[in-house]
């Protein structure tokens, strides 16, 4: 038969959407609501910079012969800002009053704070601010990737209409104010871009302020470097310099600007290709997450991270990972034990050498750190760092300079081949068992552990260890696979290698087995699944009676529930305080599971395009946990939602008991 998909982009959009939901919740603390619509904001803001470019392209050049989503997408997005003002107005403010907290959102600011704010404009926004006259042909001047900017129409002594761009200061100055209503008990919250409103003609003596309207310009984010020769930190530096001045893919204004004002901004910033839409008066809504309330009760109870997942007592944590493999799971656990991971191979005599992966580098890294004094230390370190993990280019370059300065082996992954994988290798010289190594479902970025939930592993087992030292051997080659490069993987599962084989080869056993009348099933939980042959295979699995029960938190091709292709196909997605990160696999396999983790989604950036590395459970203590907490997860019936035939959100009806995942597996691991 014909298997068909969802298309991803709107897949996307309809997790954020879920994202927008829970905003609306009367259940989630406010402040957490609040932080909600800031994720919102923030993931709007990337769908534009990065998935619009190509939806636009596809408009131009195939408008006549494919479906293309991009109006699709357009009206979806108007909805949804639509529910984001409905919800901001009529939900988040009145509760915030109730708080004696007064959101001003309206520009208005009312006469009882008017000097507060001049002295405001004086002392911590005069100094940074920069009006730009718009003079027809003149493009000297280029509004920088969503930075806030602030249209002025001025009257010249002479009657001439003037046009400026003001800058708004937010990363000097803050977004907002806050400031007590003198006549009242309650606090005013003031956005800078309406203080600075207020107090144009502290800019413009002697002019007619005639109307002001904010703008955002969002550029896409698309870097491009040609080739591999020279130094490749410097080439990504160059470019970071160009990304922020790229292609324009949307122009947000404000309501109510006169139209020849917009035709003027169009013009003069060639902005004929974007996508121009009227917004509200506030853009950046991502800031939302930086209001100045502090009202703990309005926020999540507190999950202090269990400290000691890992008993050590008396030995070091070399020393218990060789008795037995472990695993952490954060943010429930605390992520001490990884830290520790890399501060024992820094300074233990017996580690001679220490490889490893970085893809999102800590803006404060202790890792990092760590890998510095292991050098400094005399050991031999290699570390790859991912230059091309975007929006976070510039603090990994900056990482990737301090390291080399240190003596440690920079190795850059090339320009046709990201990697992905999450994996540290530690070599020992005097020990039993010479290799330690951590594999991971995530960054190693102990900033993102806070609030990511994810899994890693630390084992001994010497046979995957030494693959993985070959994969760090290969890796320092700087090019794609060949059949020359083969690595014959029997423990890991590797992309560009064996990755996308070896698991077809774990549904064909599944389907082998449902159709000799054995217990088959399969349970994934990842954040995309995109990739056409893998969906394919679990399209022939649910036909051949295999039950399916996918977790996925975002973009999602795959159709669940359709009759003759995918009605033994179920699919939940997640959406709560922390952000559903971590990739496990579960083959039935007859009883006798197996259990994986890894850094892959199966998108097709992931299996094509990527080093990513998955990895088999063989402790039975660790595998039988896995299993149970994506039990857990499967059985959310507060915070998942499922993903029905025609890709909508549709909640999960709540029964006894209730079960909210995140917090019952806090609990549960609370309690090892």
């Amino acid at each position: 038969m014909e298997y068909y998909f969802f298309n991803r982009d709107i897949s996307w959009l309809y997790f954020n959407e879920r994202v927008l939901e829970e905003a609306a919740k009367d259940t989630v603390p406010l402040l957490e609501r609040i932080r909600f619509l800031s994720i919102y904001s923030s993931n709007l803001d990337e769908f534009y910079r990065v998935r619009m470019p190509s939806l636009m392209a596809l408009q131009k050049v195939s408008k006549e012969t494919i479906d293309i989503p991009y109006e699709e997408a357009a009206a979806m997005i108007n909805r949804q800002q639509q529910e984001y003002g409905r919800i901001l107005n009529s939900r988040i403010k009145p509760e915030l009053e109730q708080l004696g907290y007064r959101l001003l959102n309206d520009g208005v600011i009312p006469q009882a704070i008017a000097t507060s704010c001049a002295r405001w404009f004086f002392n911590q926004a005069a100094g940074f601010l920069q009006p730009v006259m718009l003079k027809p042909g003149d493009t000297s001047f280029f509004p920088e990737n969503n930075q806030l900017y602030q249209l002025v129409a001025t009257q010249t002594p002479d009657n001439r209409e003037q046009l400026y761009l003001v800058n708004i200061p937010v990363a000097q100055t803050g977004r907002f104010l806050k400031t007590p209503d003198p006549e009242s008990d309650h606090t005013y919250l003031v956005f800078i871009e309406d203080m600075i409103a207020q107090n144009l003609t502290h800019l413009f003596p002697g002019r007619v302020i005639q109307g002001t309207w904010n703008i955002k310009i969002t550029r896409d984010a698309e870097l491009d470097l040609l080739d591999e020769f020279g130094d490749l930190a410097e080439k990504m530096e160059k470019q970071l310099v160009k990304r922020d001045f790229g292609f324009a893919t949307r122009f947000l204004y404000e309501p109510g600007m006169p139209l020849r004002h917009l035709q003027t901004l169009v013009q003069q910033f060639n902005l004929n290709k974007a996508s121009v839409v009227e917004g509200g008066k506030h853009h950046n809504l991502r800031d939302l997450d930086s209001l100045p309330v502090a009202d703990r009760a309005a926020a999540y109870p507190a999950w202090p991270a269990a400290e000691d997942a890992i008993p050590l007592q008396n030995s070091t944590l070399f020393e218990q990972v060789s008795l037995r493999d472990h695993v952490i799971h954060t943010p429930y656990q605390s992520y001490d034990a990884i830290l520790r991971f890399f501060n024992e191979a820094a300074i233990n005599p017996d580690a001679e050498e220490v490889y490893t992966t970085m893809y999102r580098v800590a803006s404060n890294s202790r890792i990092a750190q760590a890998l510095i004094t292991a050098a400094r230390n005399g050991k031999k370190v290699s570390v790859l760092v991912e230059l091309k993990a975007r929006f976070d280019e510039a603090n990994n370059v900056r990482w990737a300079r301090k390291m080399k300065a240190a003596g440690v082996r920079i190795l850059y992954s090339s320009n046709a081949l990201k990697v992905h994988a999450k994996i540290a290798l530690v070599k020992r010289k005097h020990a039993t068992l010479p290799l330690l190594g951590l594999m991971a479902t995530g960054n190693l970025n102990e900033t993102t552990a806070r609030f990511y939930t994810d899994h890693i592993l630390f084992t001994a087992h010497q046979p995957m260890l030494r693959e993985m030292g070959q994969l760090f051997t290969f890796l320092t080659k700087r090019k794609k696979p060949a059949a020359e490069d083969a690595i014959p993987f029997q423990h890991l599962l590797v992309a560009q290698f064996n990755l996308q084989r070896r698991f077809v080869e774990l549904i064909d056993r599944e389907i082998a087995h449902a159709r000799q009348q054995l217990p088959a099933a399969i349970t994934i939980k990842l954040n995309n699944l995109e990739e056409e042959v893998l969906i394919k295979k679990l399209y022939e699995a649910s036909q051949a009676g295999v039950k399916i029960t996918l977790v996925v938190r975002s973009i999602c091709r795959l159709v669940p529930g359709v009759p003759g292709m995918s009605e033994n196909i179920t699919i939940k997605r997640i959406v709560d305080r922390y952000l559903e990160h971590g990739r496990i696999f579960i083959f039935h396999n007859n009883d006798a599971p197996e259990v994986f983790m890894g850094s892959a989604d199966w998108m097709n950036r992931n299996v094509y395009r990527r080093i990513e590395v998955c990895f088999p459970i063989y402790d039975n203590s660790i595998r039988q946990q896995l299993q149970e907490i994506v039990a857990i997860q499967a059985a959310d019936n507060v915070q998942a939602v499922w993903i029905d035939e025609q890709l909508n959100n549709v909640p999960v009806a709540v029964a006894e008991p209730a079960i909210r995942s995140q917090e019952a597996i806090y609990r549960m691991l609370k309690q090892i």
